[in-house]
């Protein structure tokens, strides 16, 4: 029922005209801000992802500095002759560098790490992604039928003041001309302003469900939305097959548990590279300056270069790399317990949503013929009232059973249906 759509942008001008389901699932899509927001993290994901990988490229780095010595470092220095060590300046009072530096990673389990959870970290963006659409396509679906099944009972009730002011009428004539008492065209009445009341109460409800759904489509508040609906379209598309299996993997959540579980897996993995070393190629070229005199530092240089392997290896710890490994491992084994809680989860989530669509269907069906014999009964006992035989209070009540089986029946729909999408996202049918 919502799981085939078509994302195609809807705008408010065509949705102000005529806006079915799939078209407000549409425009959600497209604008409900969680959805706006998993896109951007998805961005954000993969572009930290570049980031963690940068560090594979070359990198290259330039540095200066200028000092100005307020008093020369004294350096000691054995005398050629006596041997003795004698305090001598070095050095002059000004100096600069200029540097650029040249480093290239050849080993590092950080990233090691990147490279082998980028693909994991996307996959896991998506998914959230998928997992907010499908609450969307729930929440938009579910405030739509609310919202058609409130406006149907405006219009059962609209249709029912018509009959009852025809009946009120009737009564009222039939009171003026002696053939009944005052009390009939006091019930007619009785009737007919309660029906009013309560269709008030029903005509309210829409405008605040019509805020609510437009608040989870991501409409605009003032923007018009005009629902359309059949009902014999809604019967069969509450048709649902009650002997599919559930399988957990179809779950948009048990599919992000197994994704955390390759992370996992990584991340056990690159505490165990800890033993491994860092390893780096580098090269640094300077440009150093001196002179005592300021004016004169620039005058001349003196550059010096160098290329070097730069290799750096962890030996003990205190224990903490054993730890780290085992506290991985550990969250590697709950992942699992999750997988087996999900599981038994979805399978309860699946039998209590079965069994209330099993139920609402049921009910469907017997309120369908409660419809009809409500509209065979109401038929006969109001045209024996025009004939004399009965009392108007039969009509009343005949009415008022009508009426209640009208509602019911589209309630009873509404039910069944949303019980259907309850069973539809046990089943894990919905995706995206």
């Amino acid at each position: 029922m919502v799981t085939d759509v078509v994302l195609a942008q809807k705008s408010p001008d065509s949705l102000a005209t005529r806006a079915y389901l799939t078209d407000c699932i549409q425009y959600a899509l497209a604008n409900q801000p969680i959805v706006r927001q998993s896109l951007i993290d998805q961005e954000i994901a993969d572009r930290n992802i570049r980031v963690a990988q940068s560090g594979w490229l070359p990198q290259v780095n330039a540095g200066y500095n200028l000092f100005h010595y307020l008093k020369l470092p004294v350096t000691l220095i054995p005398d050629a002759t006596t041997g003795e060590r004698r305090p001598v300046t070095l050095g002059a009072r000004n100096t600069s560098t200029a540097s650029f530096s040249l480093s290239q990673n050849l080993l590092s389990r950080d990233l090691l790490l990147a490279n082998q959870t980028a693909d994991a970290y996307r996959t896991q963006a998506r998914q959230v992604t998928a997992s907010n659409k499908i609450d969307v396509v729930i929440n938009v679906s579910k405030a739509f039928y609310d919202l058609i099944l409130t406006q149907r009972q405006v219009e059962v009730l609209s249709e029912d003041i018509g009959r009852q002011q025809r009946s009120y009428q009737d009564a009222t004539n039939q009171y003026q001309s002696g053939l009944v008492d005052k009390t009939d065209p006091q019930r007619a009445k009785i009737a007919l302003n309660n029906t009013i009341a309560q269709r008030k109460q029903y005509a309210d409800l829409v405008g605040a469900k019509y805020q609510a759904l437009k608040q989870l489509m991501g409409y605009p508040p003032n923007g018009a939305l005009n629902l359309v609906y059949d009902s014999l379209q809604l019967a069969q598309e509450s048709r649902l097959d009650t002997t599919l299996l559930v399988d957990p993997r179809n779950r948009i959540e048990y599919q992000l548990l197994e994704t955390q579980g390759r992370l996992a897996d990584a991340n056990v993995r690159y505490n165990r590279w800890s033993y491994l070393p860092t390893v780096a190629a580098v090269a640094n070229y300077n440009f150093l300056y001196q002179n005592n005199v300021f004016p004169q530092l620039y005058g001349q240089a003196f550059p010096n270069s160098l290329i070097g392997l730069v290799v750096s290896l962890p030996i003990y710890q205190g224990g903490r790399r054993i730890q780290q490994t085992r506290i991985a491992e550990l969250q590697v084994k709950r992942l699992e317990w999750d997988k087996n809680a999900l599981t038994s989860s979805v399978d309860a989530e699946y039998a209590q949503a079965l069994a209330n669509y099993k139920g609402n269907l049921a009910n469907y069906q017997a309120l369908q013929e409660n419809l009809l014999l409500a509209q065979d009964t109401y038929r006969v006992i109001n045209l024996q009232y025009r004939s004399g035989i009965r009392a108007y209070l039969d009509v009343t009540v005949a009415e008022a059973d009508l009426r209640a089986a009208r509602l019911n029946v589209f309630s009873a729909l509404n039910q069944l249906i949303l019980s259907k999408l309850d069973v539809e996202r046990a089943l894990g049918q919905i995706r995206f």
